[in-house]
């Protein structure tokens, strides 16, 4: 079955042929861009932006990573990621750090103000993401990580 359905996939050519309600990329941004909509009123209030609070949520996981893994973990290019520490440093949310074997990278952290922060960020965006799985019990929703990791592990570029 799994097997046909591949061979259909590959017989479809044209994007008017899958049609945009199938299309997954189309689907995943659509979500994506919505979800961001709904949360940017609420951190706009906070003096914040998508990309600060997408790096503070990273961080409040991931704490003291190099500013490349951190790039590829928001998803934000360089350029802009270098711009949104300068300002979150700028207010005290992060810090960064020469490294200690190689000068030339950068760890990032997050201060107790960054933290506190983000925990004034995490209620808009817990929210956000309940609404977005109402209705979509449990079963579905470990079915949809588990295909999401496999799609992340066939495009990915980096180890992350």
């Amino acid at each position: 079955m799994e097997q046909k359905v591949a061979e259909k996939r590959q017989r479809i050519s044209t994007l008017g042929q899958i049609g945009l309600q199938q299309f997954a990329p189309y689907l995943m941004n659509r979500i994506m861009g919505r979800y961001n909509a709904t949360l940017r009123d609420d951190f706009r209030k906070q003096g914040l932006t998508i990309p600060q609070v997408r790096t503070l949520a990273v961080l409040s996981v991931t704490d003291g990573v190099t500013v490349n893994d951190l790039s590829v973990y928001t998803v934000i290019e360089q350029s802009t990621l270098s711009r949104t520490l300068d300002t979150l440093e700028g207010q005290g949310f992060v810090r960064r750090e020469q490294g200690v074997t190689d000068s030339r990278i950068r760890h990032v952290f997050l201060t107790d103000d960054g933290r506190a922060e983000f925990a004034r960020a995490w209620p808009a965006m817990h929210d956000a993401f309940e609404a977005m799985f109402d209705d979509v019990d449990d079963a579905e929703y470990a079915a949809l990580i588990a295909t999401l990791l496999k799609m992340l592990k066939n495009i990915r570029k980096h180890d992350i």
